[in-house]
């Protein structure tokens, strides 16, 4: 069984109705990053970084997946081996069918607490606040499941070794500049085919031949699958 890899970004679920993070009005184009969803921040304010993340909660949990998600998902009933490895924080991949999915970055609807930054505990959708003052069974104050900027990223190794083991790497909605994500393409086989999903122009930092397909999420994953097909 052929595995082929995606490695998705912000991109991959503006579709859904969830904005980028950078550029064409981003969420960081509104928010001062560094005072929200940085290790300092959460030294400083606490509170204040428990509420952005309540804020956004609310505002995107009960998104839908595209039809990107759901062709990805189908490659499974290919034959394929799909493995997703994103730097989103949405549940989409899963709730499009996607059976293994490694959140880079986190995710949006667990939480976590002081005392371990890979021990997490499911929200619950009917009450999806963090508070101050919720604490996990050993006493810790409840965090988003978020890697902070500032802090290390727990499963950067294990995506390097999903990758390491690809036939075919697809990246979608990622223009791969924020590290140490962006390093995760170098770790590609040589005999691997890479096949970026972007309507914009993409930069090729590790010099491999990659094929562009110059669309978004959802029409580009019909044209790779006509491909991976042909």
């Amino acid at each position: 069984m052929k595995r082929i890899v995606f490695l998705t970004g912000a991109g991959m679920s503006a579709e859904s109705g969830i904005p980028v993070f950078r550029g064409g009005d981003g969420l960081w184009d509104h928010e001062p990053v560094m005072e929200v969803c940085s290790d300092v921040a959460w030294e400083r304010d606490p509170k204040r970084v428990n509420d952005f993340f309540n804020r956004m909660r609310r505002k995107y949990m009960n998104a839908e997946p595209n039809e990107g998600h759901r062709l990805i998902a189908s490659l499974q009933d290919l034959g394929w081996d799909v493995q997703v490895v994103t730097q989103n924080i949405d549940n989409l991949h899963e709730k499009g069918g996607a059976r293994n999915v490694l959140h880079l970055h986190g995710e949006m609807m667990r939480s976590r607490s002081m005392r371990s930054e890979t021990v997490s505990y499911p929200i619950d959708p009917a009450n999806p606040d963090i508070k101050m003052g919720d604490k996990d069974p050993y006493g810790y104050q409840l965090r988003p499941f978020i890697v902070f900027f500032g802090e290390s990223v727990p499963n950067l190794s294990a995506a390097t070794e999903i990758v390491r083991s690809s036939d075919v790497v697809v990246v979608i909605g990622t223009s791969l500049a924020v590290y140490p994500a962006a390093s995760l393409l170098g770790y590609a086989p040589a005999k691997a085919k890479i096949y970026d999903i972007d309507p914009a122009d993409v930069s090729n930092p590790y010099g491999q031949d990659i094929t562009h397909i110059k669309q978004g999420a959802s029409e580009g994953m019909k044209t790779l699958i006509a491909m991976l097909q042909a």
